[in-house]
């Protein structure tokens, strides 16, 4: 039995010790929008997670807010996650605001840096201008209906749900330490590891956490994943759609040219494409196309630039409706420049070319049409020649012409020349 004492001792020990001895934690970080790529990447983090034998997996959040229907399938994830979720709003100065309301209180453990904030849930219609500019039945019908889901998210994970429904009715935005005070968040952690002390002998769903010492495993995005994001951008379907622009309307001007139709197929593909995903509002569309259609006419139109003026403003304004979600809209820093440099090519790069299109012709047989010239034969019906800019021409007349009579050519049927006789001026 003595044999026992010395790995008994060391049970007692190390035993303590070795309990607090966790396997990993995987962590995600994601910045920006919420778009379908974020669901995308959180899917396939939570089954990481849990093919890992994570403790939990971390996502830390900053999001101005994104779409509602990515925000509900992550809450769906969330719900029937493998592992446990934690929604930490960091780093410092990083906020959780509208889509990341409701993200972070349907996680199982929501923790906050210092100088974050959350809140300001107040639902935005996709593609109809914002909730101000509908009837007061539907706006009430869609303040309640996102009230009732964001209530049911607290309330499922037992968090404060007046504050909750406040978010959403008023916009209500509070800083990490009163939504600890509040009871709207678990945890305020200025860190990481920080984090992970306070999260350790936490139960979630019958799980004691065990994360003090755990090992952090960061879950890249993957490149599909990068590639989607960068797509599902403003900024990004913006230029899709001035490439189109420029290209389809570089091709009509300059027919031939190739590329840039190529171009601007592509790019118009692309941006129908994530325009289909992104909160497009239609009156900035229209405002766009109007600004589009003014630019051209006065190519044409003797307005002196009225029409020009008046498309700047109305590609200006267009540019900055486009999106009714705030997290999408575009910088005027960004509109700017963009109104300016496609002013720039509708007045002096296809004006020119729409322009060149209908001068007379300078080149070519076509500019032989009304030159006068001497007969060298006979001309009739039958038969005839005619000496023109350098070249002998047959030439065919249905008035007889005798050899040395002016004549004018009216018409040109392949290589003989179609003419008439020339009146002599008196």
């Amino acid at each position: 039995m003595k044999g026992w004492r010395p790995f008994l001792a060391a049970g007692l020990l190390f035993g303590p010790a070795w309990s607090l001895i966790a396997g990993t934690v995987s962590v995600i970080k994601i910045q920006g929008a919420i778009d379908p790529s974020t669901s995308g990447y959180i899917s396939r983090a939570l089954q990481k997670a849990a093919a890992q034998s994570s403790e939990c997996l971390i996502i830390q959040l900053d999001t101005l807010g994104g779409l509602l229907d990515t925000t509900e399938q992550i809450v769906k994830l969330f719900y029937s996650a493998p592992v446990p979720t934690v929604v930490y709003v960091a780093p410092a100065g990083a906020t959780a605001t509208s889509a990341g309301c409701f993200i972070t209180l349907a996680s199982d453990i929501a923790a906050m840096m210092p100088n974050t904030s959350i809140g300001a849930a107040h639902p935005v219609v996709i593609g109809g201008g914002g909730v101000e500019k509908l009837d007061d039945v539907m706006k009430r019908k869609m303040e309640n209906a996102a009230v009732s889901y964001i209530e049911s998210v607290a309330l499922k994970r037992g968090r404060n749900a007046e504050w909750a429904k406040d978010s959403v009715r008023n916009s209500a935005s509070i800083t990490a330490e009163k939504a600890l005070e509040l009871k709207v968040i678990d945890i305020i952690a200025k860190d990481l590891p920080d984090l992970l002390r306070q999260l350790d002998g936490r139960k979630v769903n019958e799980r004691v956490l065990r994360t003090a010492a755990a090992t952090v495993v960061e879950i890249p995005m993957s490149t599909r994943e990068k590639v989607f994001q960068i797509l599902v951008r403003p900024e990004v379907l913006m230029i899709l759609m001035l490439i189109a622009m420029y290209g389809i309307m570089g091709e009509l001007s300059n027919p031939g040219a190739i590329l840039p139709g190529v171009a601007g197929a592509v790019a118009l593909i692309l941006a129908l494409y994530v325009g289909s995903v992104l909160p497009v509002n239609i009156a900035g569309v229209a405002l766009i196309l109007l600004a589009v259609a003014l630019f051209i006419i006065d190519v044409f139109a003797p307005t002196h630039g009225v029409l020009t003026v008046g498309g700047i403003v109305s590609f200006f304004l267009g540019a900055l409706m486009l999106f009714d979600e705030p997290a999408f809209r575009l910088s005027w820093k960004f509109v700017l420049p963009a109104t300016l440099l496609t002013a720039a090519f509708f007045v002096f790069l296809v004006g020119a070319g729409l322009r060149a299109q209908f001068l007379p012709v300078k080149a070519g047989v076509q500019t032989m049409l009304g030159k006068t010239a001497p007969a060298l034969t006979r001309i009739d019906a039958q038969s005839g020649k005619l000496f023109v800019e350098g070249e002998y021409w047959a030439a065919l007349s249905d008035v007889p012409i005798e050899a040395g009579q002016p004549v004018e050519i009216v018409r040109i049927e392949g290589l003989t020349l179609k003419v008439k006789p020339k009146p002599q001026e008196t």
